[in-house]
């Protein structure tokens, strides 16, 4: 049966979901987090915020590879439990900011907000990334409007769309909360692929 994952990134950790099937007939399959963050590590720049300027440019940067290597390997992994259950994933929905500037490490430490959004953009960036690593097909979803978005992908009106998730996550169980909602909204996106 074709199946889509989708994922909604979050500090240090991405929320997964896998839904099986049609729009119509989608059932939840797979319902749980990746690391993007080895443990014991922290938000990059905030962990880095008090360092020496060269400390603070190198950790960041490990900090970065290891979230990278982190959400391919994640992701993969997904990829193959959905595929050893019988699916044929289709493909990945991921959940993304606008951007940012090409600013410095630096400049991001420099100003407290420019952390937070910094790490924001990490972790949807590297989720995007790790899904064209593993091959699948990508559709992605402004966070900001993400259910609007994808309704409007599926071609169905909002309501719809909310009432489609309900049922998924009745059928799911707890926890199925704002997250999981939209990581299922970029799943079904993607399953229509």
């Amino acid at each position: 049966m074709k199946a889509a994952i989708g994922l909604k990134a979050r500090t240090g950790r991405a929320i997964v979901v896998a839904l099986a099937g049609t729009r119509e007939q989608a059932r939840v399959i797979e319902r749980s987090e990746m690391k993007l963050l080895p443990d014991g590590a922290f938000a990059p720049y905030h962990a880095a915020e008090n360092l020496a300027p060269a400390a603070a440019e190198a950790m960041v940067k490990r900090d970065i590879a290891d979230a990278h290597r982190l959400a391919e390997a994640g992701i993969s992994a997904a990829k193959s439990r959905v595929q050893a259950a019988g699916h044929d994933v289709k493909g990945c929905g991921v959940l993304v900011g606008k951007g940012i500037p090409k600013w410095t490490t630096h400049e991001i430490l420099a100003v407290h907000v420019r952390m937070h959004t910094a790490e924001g953009e990490l972790f949807r960036d590297v989720l995007v990334a790790g899904a064209k690593a593993c091959n699948l097909r990508l559709r992605t979803l402004p966070e900001r409007s993400a259910l609007d978005d994808a309704a409007k992908a599926l071609g169905i009106n909002r309501a719809k769309l909310d009432a489609l998730l309900a049922t998924l996550g009745k059928e799911a169980g707890p926890p199925w909360g704002k997250d999981q909602k939209e990581a299922a909204a970029a799943a079904l996106v993607a399953l229509a692929l």
